[in-house]
């Protein structure tokens, strides 16, 4: 969110405080220019007398404004300032007889100001309070829209995070399926150790997907890690038929990106191109840093797109469409996702996206 300007936040943490700290400030300033301006123009020190019952009651009108104000400023602008604007036509007045009165008792007594001198002192007494509640009123709007655009903000990242969790939870459960199916045909052959080694896995697979943040980021090289963990998974399951190789150049690997990203892509490999092909297929992660921007490659060797194979989603809805998805939450328009395919046959997707060797702060 757009936040405050150095300093301002701590200042108005505290909304009473604040008050009474420019409260106090302005009429004391107040009553030092009008004391001032009196004896520089050879008023004599008589003149503060009048000047300091004139700033006390300036300074008990307004109160009782702010307290009015404080209840007018949350309701409908037509009765706020159908409202605001008597208070402040009556509170010049009551200010301005003060003021006189004072000034013919105690300054020059028995002489009551007329004219232009008594006309000059309502449109100055009217200013003041026009200026205090013009203060009064910008301040307090400026921070309930400062509170609305914390609270969107707020809304918004809550938002952002829901969506990237549900999207990094779209994971094909028919994966998990046949997993457990393939554990389950391997203790009725009572091959255990097989059976033992895919559980293993299976558990060391679903704690990360389970423990680790479902909105946050890790390494290049912590995602290869975990793609790697879930292909030995399915190694099991297609054996020689599944044939992968990486190949992460430094400093990729310390690049930073969502969570699980990359295992949809595999998944549809293995799905599109290991499974209908008898010999299985070659599948390929790369990624690589060029022009300070981070490249990654999932291909096979399976038969793309040439045979009319659909790929923009798996069998649960999600899939490549997840992906597009957790990239725009993640980059907005800084990132890139291309569908590639061979001649020869073969299918790719590149993801390019900021190379980030630190983690982003929304996700510490």
């Amino acid at each position: 969110m757009a936040s405050l300007r150095p300093g301002a936040r701590p200042f108005f943490d505290d909304k009473n405080r604040a008050f009474w700290i420019l409260q106090s400030a302005g009429w004391t300033g107040y009553f030092l220019l009008r004391s001032l301006n009196g004896i520089a123009n050879a008023m004599g020190l008589l003149f503060i007398v009048p000047t300091a019952l004139a700033t006390a009651s300036g300074f008990s009108l307004t109160l009782l404004m702010a307290a009015i104000f404080r209840r007018l400023i949350t309701m409908k602008p037509i009765i706020t300032w159908g409202v605001s604007i008597p208070i402040l036509l009556i509170a010049s007045a009551v200010f301005s007889t003060i003021e006189v009165w004072a000034h013919a008792t105690f300054y020059r007594p028995g002489v009551m100001p007329s004219g232009l001198e008594f006309f000059g002192a309502i449109i100055l007494d009217f200013s003041l309070l026009v200026a205090w509640s013009a203060l009064y009123y910008g301040i307090n709007f400026y921070l309930l829209l400062e509170q609305q655009l914390d609270r969107a903000a707020k809304l918004e990242s809550q938002a952002a995070t829901s969506q990237l969790a549900m999207l990094r939870y779209q994971l094909n459960p028919h994966f998990l399926f046949n997993t457990l199916n393939s554990i389950s045909t391997l203790v009725l052959l009572k091959q255990t150790d097989r059976a033992n080694a895919m559980l293993s896995r299976l558990s060391s697979f679903m704690r990360y997907t389970l423990v680790n943040d479902p909105a946050g980021e890790v390494t290049v090289a912590q995602e290869i890690e975990t793609l790697k963990l879930y292909l030995e998974i399915e190694k099991m399951r297609f054996e020689d038929r599944l044939r992968t190789s990486f190949r992460v150049d430094p400093p990729a690997d310390r690049a930073y990106l969502p969570s699980l990203l990359l295992q949809p892509l595999v998944e549809n490999a293995i799905k599109y191109a290991v499974t209908p092909k008898e010999d299985g297929a070659d599948i390929s992660v790369e990624a690589r840093l060029a022009n300070g921007r981070v490249q990654i490659r999932v291909s096979d060797t399976g038969p793309g797109l040439n045979e009319g194979v659909p790929r923009t989603t798996s069998s649960t809805g999600v899939g490549l469409a997840n992906i597009r998805d957790r990239l725009a939450q993640a980059y907005g328009a800084d990132q890139r996702f291309d569908i590639q395919t061979n001649p020869e046959g073969g299918f790719a997707v590149l993801i390019e996206i900021p190379f980030r060797p630190e983690l982003s702060k929304e996700h510490a």
